[in-house]
């Protein structure tokens, strides 16, 4: 009747402070590298993108310049397409004192609505020397880079 009962491991105390701990600590650290990734995937998005939302503002006004307006109607945003026809922005491409030159001063590229927009700073030069300066909105649209608004 009264065998001995066999050795067992005594029952090990609950620890639901320490655990509770631990997994709020690693829930933090999931969360932090999350929004650092998103942080440096935001980073490259707007730094790659300022070549190419500069290129797309010089070809635009170099096709300007040398009067190859269809060229630059291609360049255009679907809304800039929406408001000028080609025939009207040729007319007004073309309109006295006419681009001749420019020169890029400034370009920057942000998110926004969670969108990579540009802004281009140019200064243009017109026929008989007289100079302005304009900011050219850009867009990525259709996996490339247009020009939006009025750009002059």
């Amino acid at each position: 009747m009264g065998g001995e009962q066999g050795w067992t491991r005594p029952a090990r105390p609950r620890r639901p402070v320490r655990t509770g701990l631990v997994l709020g600590a690693s829930g933090m650290l999931l969360c932090v590298a999350g929004v650092a990734g998103l942080g440096l995937w935001n980073v490259q998005v707007v730094t790659g993108a300022s070549g190419p939302v500069r290129e797309t503002v010089d070809g635009f006004f170099q096709e300007v310049s040398v009067g190859d307006v269809e060229r630059a109607y291609d360049r255009l945003c679907a809304p800039a397409r929406g408001k000028w026809s080609e025939v009207g922005f040729t007319g007004w491409v073309r309109t006295p004192p006419m681009v001749s030159g420019h020169e890029i001063l400034d370009v920057s590229v942000r998110t926004k609505g969670g969108r990579p927009v540009g802004e281009v700073t140019v200064r243009l030069t017109r026929d008989g020397g007289a100079g302005e300066q304009r900011t050219v909105p850009v867009v990525k649209e259709d996996g490339g880079w247009r020009v939006c608004g009025d750009p002059y």
